[in-house]
């Protein structure tokens, strides 16, 4: 595996990219996080520390809820606790969903670039659509994305395969012809059982683990690098 963009040459006639959301186009962390210590205080528990947010992120709020209750990535708090608390991370999360969140430096112009080039662009979340398509739309732009698969799109998502066949179909194009980019193993494990060719940020939230353990086909640098190696790939 490749360990850097400099050494990294895309996959002949990708025609399309699927981005995760959380920790890839965006920092959502310091919001996630601020919405998390608000749902324990109202709980009356103590509040954590963003570290411990950031390695429970990439499963989507459910599961973040779930984590946050056990103070464990496994674990199954009671139904009517998940209930109660997942409604009010709801609650906050909605209500401050952009109040410190940020584009990584160069996305914008990396999505605009490969927009320019004709490709087809696609964001692949497990964040529920009511919270990734508001996001979407304040930092890149309304309808910079061709299409958006949050995690209630469809009957399954990551690390199932379905929402990268989903965007195959909708884009018709072949597996080999989607590149996903990501930063964790959910993006790595769903692309590959999908077939398609997967590269993953060094930055990004990744449960914990080194992303260099994950297998991706390369680790890139960020999302105008990307841009910069395809555009050169198809010129």
């Amino acid at each position: 595996m490749a360990d850097g963009i400099a050494s990294w040459n895309p996959p002949a006639g990708i025609r399309a990219l699927a981005f995760d959301l959380d920790g890839t186009l965006l920092d959502t962390l310091p919001d996630i996080a601020d919405a998390a210590n608000a749902m324990l205080r109202d709980l009356g528990r103590g509040e954590v520390h963003a570290d411990i947010v950031r390695s429970y992120i990439g499963d989507g709020i459910p599961r973040l809820v779930k984590r946050l209750l056990v103070a464990s990535r496994d674990g199954e708090p009671a139904i009517d606790a998940f209930e109660r608390a997942h409604a009010i991370f709801q609650d906050h999360y909605f209500r401050h969903l952009d109040r410190y969140t940020r584009a990584y430096d160069g996305a914008r112009e990396g999505v605009e670039r490969m927009r320019e080039a004709g490709l087809k662009l696609a964001c692949v979340t497990n964040k529920a659509e009511r919270f990734a398509r508001p996001l979407l739309d304040a930092h890149f732009g309304t309808g910079a994305f061709d299409l958006v698969v949050g995690g209630d799109t469809l009957p399954r998502k990551k690390p199932d395969p379905l929402p990268f066949v989903h965007c195959c179909a909708q884009f018709d194009v072949a597996a080999d012809e989607l590149l996903v980019v990501g930063d964790s193993a959910n993006d790595v494990d769903s692309a590959r059982a999908a077939g398609c060719p997967v590269v993953c940020v060094p930055y990004g939230y990744t449960g914990g683990a080194d992303v260099r353990s994950l297998g991706a086909d390369a680790i890139v640098a960020g999302i105008l690098q990307v841009a910069e190696r395809l555009c050169i790939a198809q010129s």
